[in-house]
């Protein structure tokens, strides 16, 4: 194989290029100086089962950054298709306050009537260029069973699920082997 100078990479080709994964959408949060602060974010995923950990990317200029180093605890809250007013908010985008309930969830502050939501506590975290990324030991957990509000491309999306039983519902992403 032959290596040829590569030329710089764009980064606005990079951003085009990664926003294609389409994603869910989530609230992160987390209480501090006695009340809640959070951030809309798409950066998060599961980490582990044994022990149970997931993750979020935050960048080291959000607000948020450094209130979840303090902390050591975060919350997050997958949207439902109905919250899309919600995400902008947090995003610092909505033109209008939307409705916002919190609740608790192992003393860690979700979103009321998200899809689903995750409390952590802090377990380590990383450097990755201009974001760090937590990794949550999981404390809690709750499944409001909404349909998610999707993110791709640079667009909201909803979530259109095929009818039928699944190709193979004994598949399990968790356990599979590379081959």
């Amino acid at each position: 194989m032959e290596h040829k100078e590569a030329a710089p990479l764009d980064t606005q080709l990079f951003r085009r290029v990664m926003g294609r994964f389409a994603t869910g959408v989530t609230v992160i949060t987390t209480q501090a100086d006695g009340g809640v602060r959070g951030m809309t974010a798409n950066a998060f995923m599961s980490g582990s089962l044994t022990p149970m950990l997931c993750m979020i990317s935050v960048a080291k200029k959000a607000k948020l950054h450094d209130v979840l180093i303090s902390t050591g605890h975060f919350g997050v809250s997958m949207l439902a298709q109905d919250q899309e007013a919600i995400s902008k908010h947090f995003a610092g985008q909505g033109s209008a306050d939307p409705e916002i309930l919190f609740e608790h969830l192992a003393s860690v502050p979700v979103l009321a009537r998200a899809s689903a939501a995750v409390a952590s506590i802090v377990d380590a975290r990383h450097d990755c260029g201009d974001h760090t990324v937590f990794i949550g030991r999981v404390v809690g957990l709750r499944d409001d069973e909404r349909a998610p509000l999707i993110y791709c491309g640079g667009r909201y999306a909803t979530l259109h699920v095929k009818h039928g039983a699944p190709a193979d519902p004994a598949i399990d992403f968790w356990e599979l082997e590379p081959q």
